[in-house]
C-alpha cells in the first residue's frame, strides 16, 4: 500500500502551525517549525497575500490529512462514508479518524507518534479484545479493549511508553491501565476532544463542490 516516508516537517512550516507529526519531539528544541516558522523552498519566505476561498478550505482539509496520515483517497472516503450517514458530517467524519486503530494506539500512549502507532499495529504488536488486529485503519467500537502483546513488551519501542501515559493528556472517551498496557474505549470521542485547531466547515464545503 502506498505511503508517504518522505519529510514531515516541512507540513507544518506549510500549515503555518504545529501539527505535531513527531510527537513530543515537536515539544523539543530540535523541532523545525521553531527554527523555521515559514514556508517551505527558497521562495518560502516570500509567500504573503490574501488566500482565496477555496485555498483556506484546501489548507485546512490538508491539516488534517496530514495530521492522521492519511493519503488523499483514503481521506477521501473516509468523509464519503460519514456524509451519507444520519447526523452531523463533520462530527461523524472527525469520528471515525479517532477511532481508527493507529491514532488509538498513539493517543493512548501506546507510541510517541501516529506513525509509529501504525507501524506498531503493521507489526503484530496490538491486540484487540484479547485478538491480534493489524488492519490501522481498522474501526474500534465503544467497549473494545486495546492492548499490547505480552511478548511484545520486551522491544524496545515500548521503552518510553510508562512516561508516556503520564505525560500524555488522558480524554475522556478511553481509560487506560499503564501498569497492564491496556486501555478500553468507554464512550464515542466528541469534536471537543479532538484538540485540532481547524474549520470543520471548510472541510465540509471542500468536499461538497
Amino acid at each position: 500500500m502506498a505511503r508517504y516516508i518522505g519529510p514531515v516537517c516541512r507540513f507544518c512550516r506549510t500549515e503555518g502551525t504545529k501539527l505535531y507529526l513527531k510527537g513530543d519531539r515537536c515539544n523539543t528544541e530540535k523541532c523545525s517549525f521553531d527554527r523555521r516558522n515559514y514556508a517551505p523552498g527558497m521562495h518560502g519566505k516570500a509567500l504573503k497575500g490574501k488566500a482565496s476561498e477555496f485555498k483556506q478550505q484546501l489548507r485546512e482539509k490538508q491539516k488534517v490529512k496530514r495530521v492522521y496520515g492519511l493519503l488523499e483517497g483514503q481521506f477521501r472516503l473516509t468523509f464519503k462514508r460519514a456524509a451519507v450517514q444520519r447526523g452531523v458530517t463533520s462530527e461523524l467524519f472527525f469520528r471515525a479518524l479517532e477511532t481508527r486503530l493507529d491514532n488509538v494506539v498513539y493517543r493512548m500512549g501506546f507510541a510517541r507518534s501516529r506513525t509509529e502507532a501504525r507501524q506498531v499495529v503493521r507489526h503484530n504488536h496490538v491486540l484487540v479484545n484479547g485478538k491480534r488486529l493489524n488492519i490501522p485503519s481498522a474501526s474500534v467500537k465503544v467497549g473494545d479493549v486495546v492492548s499490547i502483546k505480552p511478548s511484545s513488551l520486551q522491544s524496545p519501542i515500548f521503552a518510553s511508553a510508562q512516561e508516556l501515559f503520564a505525560r500524555r493528556s488522558q480524554l475522556g472517551w478511553f481509560q487506560v491501565d499503564g501498569a497492564k498496557y491496556t486501555g478500553k474505549v468507554v464512550a464515542e470521542p466528541k469534536r471537543e476532544d479532538i484538540q485540532l485547531p481547524v474549520t470543520d466547515r471548510m472541510i465540509v464545503e471542500f468536499y461538497s463542490k
